[in-house]
């Protein structure tokens, strides 16, 4: 069984915690991002996940964290069931997990795309008796522009910003967009600069071995207004060295796609570059999953009706509900 407490999935039969925003004794953390990502006693994760968790927790009391690592596509044994893990392609290292058992097969997504990218695993898609995915954007209005446009946008943004006397400042979260961020404008021949933050981060993806090109360490004393600002949005405070010259700012983010959004984060202008699914990926994914029944979570309760009216067995999992396993 499944069940929803305190925000937190539970696999009774596996004595398995989902990625679970409270501290639990063993708990599968599908990837590095902190509304995922805690620190448990044992955490069972992807290679990359684990190598991202290790990171971000070192500055805290995490030396008793055991990580229970599982390479993609390899299957281990748990009781009854067969668990794997595959990518989700959300960010470096993020997987998705399958269970397997006598009764069928279920799939928790966690956050996915099926968007391409240049800094994550390709995302795989497998056919399942039980789909548990997430559905940020589950309204229709969520559409993204196909990837070679979003690209465009964030090189042209750059390359005019910078032909006018500009210093370009891209606010992207430090851990999966702002390196997907980078490698767009270094394969464009764009000069990158990047927070301290974004700049241990993207060590820690060339560590795995992702290629995110030519970029410095931001630094105040140094930084002269000639190349491209990565750099991480809370706050969105503004670089003390750019003071040197003016700043166009721009926002990644899949909330691009809402009327005022430059408003709501307090700059210039907004991309539509996400490392979630859109509402057609959305769709596009259960096609080929096949599930005879959909749970969804993190996102709107709205999509429940789209997949209902196209005859898909779906319902928004809620606290306290359980739910079979395999149905």
């Amino acid at each position: 069984m499944f069940s929803l407490t305190d925000k937190s999935l539970y696999v009774a039969a596996l004595d398995l915690w989902i990625d679970s925003a409270q501290e639990r004794g063993r708990c599968y953390v599908s990837h590095g991002h902190s509304d995922h990502a805690r620190e448990h006693g044992r955490v069972v994760a992807s290679v990359n996940s684990a190598r991202i968790c290790r990171h971000r927790f070192r500055r805290r009391n995490a030396g008793d964290v055991i990580y229970e690592e599982h390479a993609f596509e390899e299957p281990w044994n748990e009781g009854e069931h067969r668990l794997t893990l595959f990518s989700a392609g959300h960010v470096l290292g993020s997987s998705q997990l399958l269970i397997e058992g006598a009764d069928g097969t279920c799939v928790y997504t966690g956050d996915f795309k099926l968007a391409p990218s240049y800094t994550c695993e390709p995302p795989v898609v497998k056919k399942c008796d039980v789909l548990l995915m997430e559905c940020t954007f589950g309204r229709p209005q969520y559409a993204f522009p196909p990837r070679d446009e979003v690209e465009a946008q964030i090189v042209s943004f750059a390359t005019h910003a910078l032909a006018d006397g500009h210093a370009p400042i891209f606010y992207a979260y430090s851990l999966g967009k702002a390196q997907e961020a980078m490698a767009i404008l270094s394969r464009a021949g764009i000069p990158v600069t990047v927070h301290g933050a974004v700049h241990a981060m993207s060590r820690v993806y060339e560590e795995a071995g992702v290629q995110l090109g030519a970029y410095e360490p931001y630094d105040a004393l140094t930084y002269d207004g000639t190349s491209a600002l990565v750099w991480p949005p809370p706050g969105r405070k503004r670089p003390k060295g750019a003071n040197k010259r003016p700043l166009r700012t721009v926002m990644l983010t899949g909330w691009a796609m809402n009327p005022g959004a430059c408003y709501r984060y307090h700059v210039g202008s907004m991309i539509p570059l996400s490392d979630h699914a859109d509402f057609p990926s959305l769709l596009a994914y259960i096609e080929r999953a096949e599930p005879k029944k959909v749970w969804l979570n993190h996102g709107s309760p709205e999509f429940v009706q789209h997949l209902r009216r196209l005859g898909i067995n779906a319902e928004y999992l809620e606290a306290h509900k359980q739910l079979a396993l395999f149905a």
